[in-house]
């Protein structure tokens, strides 16, 4: 059985912890960005868990946790 090919645009905007968590970046982070409020920016630094409902499919992407 051939190896699983990782999906080269999941892998860079989605991270699994070791405990298995999907994690994602905030969209919209750069365009117009000095315009908004500091605590806004800081808010866009932070990763957040992914949405139980997309977590088997983007881990189906990335198949070796990459």
């Amino acid at each position: 059985m051939p190896k699983m090919k990782t999906h080269k645009g999941a892998q860079s905007r989605f991270h699994i912890t070791g405990t298995g968590k999907v994690m994602r970046m905030k969209g919209g982070k750069s365009h117009l960005r000095l315009r908004k409020t500091k605590q806004a920016r800081r808010l866009y630094d932070s990763k957040l868990p992914l949405s139980p409902a997309d977590k088997k499919r983007i881990k189906r992407l990335i198949p070796y946790g990459v």
